[in-house]
């Protein structure tokens, strides 16, 4: 009897201890407030017109590193690059209190431009659009231009004449971003 009282007993604390837990609210936390050194950051008001552009000097939670409760009271965009990647959130100010509006946020990934052997490699990701538009050019002038349509996925390969060596740019159109990347052969 000792025993069934005992495990009883072991029961009614274990119980108790998972309904003392059960009150707690759990926070979601996205991974756009951790920032690392070295990341871009661009903060635009609603009309466009840019707030803050520079980078981030320290690994940290971004509210943490930037007060935007400072601003005016008003929807912003934060654009945050790190890596191949753009993260867009918006951000609310109501009377110095900050929000973040989740159902806006966004991630752009940024093209992937390789120089090997004489032939350049793109890649890009692009859930948003359906038209990409890519141009090379070698010292200024331009010798490839090519628009992908339908497409999510750019995956292209040129090969250059190795006899040409010099300054190549491509530039890469989507989403109404222009992305750039030079390189030499």
């Amino acid at each position: 009897m000792k025993k069934l009282f005992k495990k009883f007993l072991v029961l009614a604390v274990v119980l108790g201890t998972y309904t003392s837990y059960a009150n707690e609210v759990l926070e979601a936390t996205t991974t756009f407030n951790y920032v690392t050194k070295g990341s871009q950051i661009l903060v635009t008001d609603a009309s466009g017109e840019v707030i803050y552009n520079g980078e981030v000097n320290y690994n940290g939670n971004l509210t943490k590193l930037f007060d935007f409760s400072q601003l005016k009271n008003g929807k912003y965009t934060v654009e945050i690059t790190k890596g191949f990647e753009i993260e867009i959130n918006t951000i609310e100010v109501k009377n110095n209190s900050v929000s973040y509006i989740t159902a806006n946020k966004k991630t752009i990934y940024k093209p992937v431009v390789r120089n090997e052997n004489a032939k350049v490699l793109i890649s890009k990701l692009d859930f948003d659009s359906n038209e990409m538009k890519v141009e090379l050019y070698f010292e200024g002038e331009l010798i490839k231009s090519e628009t992908i349509k339908g497409n999510k996925v750019l995956n292209r390969v040129y090969k250059l004449d190795k006899t040409l060596t010099g300054d190549y740019t491509a530039i890469i159109k989507t989403n109404d971003r222009v992305f750039i990347e030079n390189f030499t052969i």
